[in-house]
């Protein structure tokens, strides 16, 4: 049985809380690994190294700092493989899915590596008499982010890569089920050159949660998982005076509009609902074709591409479209949601329920579902189901269409397939959603833009990656300068004024 570990000051560290939670394969449902969980001391500890090593970084100047961003996104590249494999194993995507989750946190790795230019202040010069005023964007200190399961590789750098080019130090809580990745993303770190101290990986569970939270030193924190937790982290954190940003949880609509192109919509769905088991915050997981005659079409078009889907580990080979779920408590639920479809009255196209998987039979395999003919008070619209598992809600109008994405509690993505630009734009304009998609399923910004939702998908002000990052872990301070020009005698008395 492997024994994982937290890696603190450079190094890899046994837990000394005495606590572990099972690592599994989820595809065949064996304890692969066992993971410490962290104490309140043990989490104090890792933030009393990374507060002494944080002031000589923040010291580092920006372009040396960008350096070692270079260096690791080399190293990043020559292990992709290893590093993809390592995810599979324990989250169990197929490669190809692990490597892109890699890749898109390799993505905003690269664009902080123009650190020195996006950490420039303003400047203006004679703002009065003799007077120059400029500002300066300043590292916080030590920061925290709480990561989820689903992208082990990509959401761990999209919050420690521009922390760490900031020139802040970083305490990472990486979700207990899958913590290979982070840890070996510690250890390219510092391989690029990062000083020991800056990047730390503390595995736990809600104790470790909660000594971030309350933890004096830590100045920021980031997460993402659902959105009940991003509301208690939000809530706490902001209490205690940190900088917060959550992102929750996400139920997102496809419009599929009559003059759409039905066959580049059916593919579009079946990848972006299907894709990593259903298990990412952007999937499309709820359908809305306008008219039944659209709908009609939509469905015999989902049908057969749906029952196609091979299932299966990723060591089946690069053709597998879907593994399995991470744990059997989200089988379970996955599988408890479907049955209340069915209760409610949803039509259950395509019955993924009696889904086997011969030899993998204790693994958490959940076949493919399709429900149509769904209605806004369902469970199964209503509730992030987050699995193998598409809706589709039919709309008579463009306009009930848009009134079921906007009335939706959740704001994370959204998507229209319409060959019409009038259409299509008045669609973007309008949507109360934070990331849109036009004839594009899955809506992800790349990194030089900015990642986030609106309504209950996100507590906070400012979003991930992109020039939001920068702000969000930097302070602004803004000095006022004058020089004399020469021996002035006297002191000024009333309040300077401009003339």
């Amino acid at each position: 049985m492997q024994e994982l570990s937290h890696y603190i000051d450079g190094a890899h560290v046994s837990g000394t809380s005495g606590r572990f939670a099972d690592v599994m394969n989820p595809a065949t449902g064996e304890v692969q690994a066992r993971v410490p969980l962290a104490s309140t001391n043990e989490v104090a500890h890792a933030v009393e190294i990374a507060a002494r090593a944080q002031p000589a970084w923040a010291a580092t100047n920006p372009q040396r700092r960008a350096r070692v961003l270079m260096k690791f996104v080399s190293l990043l590249n020559r292990d992709m493989d290893k590093l993809a494999e390592a995810l599979s194993r324990e989250h169990g995507k197929t490669l190809p899915d692990a490597a892109g989750d890699v890749q898109r946190g390799l993505e905003v790795v690269e664009y902080c590596i123009g650190a020195p230019h996006l950490l420039k202040g303003e400047y203006t010069d004679s703002a009065g008499p003799g007077i120059d005023m400029y500002s300066m964007r300043q590292a916080l200190g030590v920061t925290a982010g709480i990561t989820p399961f689903n992208f082990p590789a990509m959401i761990p750098m999209w919050m420690f890569a521009p922390a760490i080019a900031c020139g802040n130090a970083f305490i990472l809580k990486p979700s207990e089920r899958d913590p290979s990745v982070p840890l070996m993303l510690a250890e390219l770190m510092e391989e690029a050159g990062l000083p020991k101290g800056i990047l730390q990986v503390v595995n736990g569970d809600k104790e470790a949660v909660d000594a971030i939270l309350h933890n004096d030193v830590i100045q920021s924190i980031g997460f993402v998982g659902s959105t009940p937790i991003a509301e208690y982290i939000y809530a706490t954190g902001c209490a205690n005076g940190k900088r917060v940003q959550c992102f929750g949880g996400a139920k997102n609509h496809m419009i599929v509009m009559p003059d759409a192109d039905m066959d580049q919509a059916a593919d579009a769905l079946v990848g972006a609902g299907y894709g990593a088991a259903g298990e990412r915050c952007m999937a499309i997981s709820v359908a809305v074709p306008v008219g039944d005659e659209t709908a009609d079409r939509l469905i015999e078009k989902l049908v057969p591409r749906i029952e196609k889907l091979k299932v299966g580990p990723y060591t089946a080979g690069n053709d597998v479209d879907y593994g399995p779920v991470v744990t059997a408590a989200a089988k379970a639920n996955i599988e408890r949601l479907v049955q209340t479809g069915i209760d409610q009255g949803a039509e259950l196209v395509v019955d993924g329920r009696d889904f086997k998987l011969q030899g993998y039979e204790d693994g958490y395999f959940v076949g493919p579902h399709l429900f149509d003919r769904a209605t806004p008070d369902m469970d199964i619209y209503k509730q992030e189901i987050f699995g193998p598992v598409l809706t589709t809600v039919r709309a008579q109008t463009y306009e009930e269409a848009i009134g079921l994405a906007m009335d939706h509690e959740y704001g994370n993505g959204t998507a229209i397939f319409t060959r019409d630009g009038d259409t299509a734009r008045d669609f973007a304009n309008r949507i109360n959603i934070g990331m849109v998609g036009i004839n594009v399923p899955i809506p992800v910004p790349l990194a030089y833009h900015t990642f986030g939702g609106w309504k209950k998908s996100v507590f906070g002000d400012l979003n991930q990656h992109g020039p939001d990052a920068f702000k969000f872990y930097t302070r602004t301070k803004t000095v006022t300068a004058r020089w004399p020009s020469g021996i002035k005698e006297g002191g000024e008395f009333s309040i300077p004024v401009m003339e």
